[in-house]
């Protein structure tokens, strides 16, 4: 048997995706949205995995409301490996959960951990990087990636790394320590001093190590997962509705990361990573018409430039000496915004919930 054969992927799926109201719904969140292409961002995520890890080795959490529509995106995953938390616990007790069903089926299991909504322009570059990533783990280590930081970034944890790091090597290193998202002075500083890298929330580690490291540092969860049986056993789903909400509501960044002796690091060069967080990243990098604009469906645009179009009702959209601006429409909701506020975005949502408009959530 190969040793790439203990190798899994756990991919993250539980997110709405709010900044991207209104394609982005609770039954229809980001992840599984086409923003470029016919692939959705999720099956984009199991298509670049798929030469290391076939679906047969593929896991998916995410929640009750997408679960279905995961399960029909993703065809040649299992469905009892597409599991949906009965309450979101944040990343740590999700992980858990599945290194712990993992561990049961296979004790030399190496998990992979990758988010369900990102886009990797360079697939095969990345590879270069996961597979030593995973080798590094399976002797004992937590391994991580970092991305080379091409600004200045507010809204990323960061890796910091010996100084004299060179991006690019495929050769894994010890991390220094982990920061939280920085102010934008702190966040200059980082990007100066070349061994600060953006975390990309990818971690690589034996089933073994994760329920060690969570015995040690969440005791309580630890004992709650044991609890919970097999994914493909009768009880399973009442005893993961009683269960798993009782877990402790932490991310594995705080849980085990930041306290981690044992960390190695591969330092990313550029390949084509985004984390895609709002509209005006789909802007950034979608391909450009006349006059800088981007348009899913029909549009007029009349000495308008850098804007965002997303209508797919067949009406047409015609703009007029505007900039700068997304359009999105639904069949009940029409977003307009400035690019640069497309991050508030989320805060319509909030006034949505507010407003116990559930119909529009």
């Amino acid at each position: 048997m190969a040793k790439t054969n203990h190798y899994y992927g756990l991919i993250l799926a539980g997110g709405r995706g709010t900044r991207f109201w209104p394609r982005s719904r609770k039954k229809s969140a980001k992840q599984v949205l086409n923003f470029f292409g016919e692939r959705t961002l999720i099956q984009q995520t199991v298509d670049r995995l798929r030469t290391l890890l076939p679906p047969e080795r593929i896991w998916v959490i995410t929640n009750d409301l997408l679960r279905k529509e995961i399960i029909k995106q993703l065809p040649d995953v299992p469905p009892h490996q597409i599991l949906a938390e009965p309450l979101q616990r944040n990343t740590a007790p999700a992980i858990g959960l599945v290194a712990q069903v993992l561990n049961r089926i296979d004790p030399n299991a190496v998990m992979g951990v990758f988010p369900a909504d990102h886009i990797i322009e360079n697939p095969k570059r990345y590879l270069q990087f996961v597979k030593p990533a995973f080798a590094v783990a399976e002797k004992g280590s937590i391994a991580v990636l970092g991305m080379e930081p091409r600004w200045a970034e507010t809204g990323y944890g960061y890796i910091q790394f010996p100084k004299g790091t060179k991006a690019g090597s495929l050769a894994p290193i010890p991390v220094v320590s982990f920061h939280e998202k920085p102010d934008a002075k702190k966040a200059v500083q980082y990007v100066k001093s070349k061994n600060y890298f953006w975390n990309a929330g990818m971690f690589f580690w034996r089933t073994d190590t994760v329920l060690q490291s969570l015995a040690e540092h969440l005791p309580n969860t630890a004992e709650i997962l044991k609890k919970i049986p097999q994914p493909d056993e009768k009880n399973f789903a009442s005893q993961l509705k009683k269960l798993f909400p009782l877990c402790d509501n932490l991310s594995v960044d705080v849980a085990i990361m930041e306290k981690a002796k044992n960390v190695i690091g591969l330092a990313c060069d550029d390949y084509g990573w985004n984390d895609v967080g709002s509209w005006n990243a789909v802007y950034e990098l979608a391909a450009k018409e006349k006059g800088d604009n981007v348009v899913n469906g029909s549009a007029v645009a009349v000495n308008s430039t850098g804007n965002y179009v997303d209508v797919r009702s067949g009406k047409l959209v015609a703009i007029v000496g505007v900039s700068n601006l997304v359009v999105v429409e639904t069949k009940d909701a029409l977003l307009i915004a400035n690019r640069n506020e497309a991050q508030k975005v989320s805060d319509v949502v909030k006034m949505l919930e507010t407003m116990r408009r559930d119909d529009l959530l």
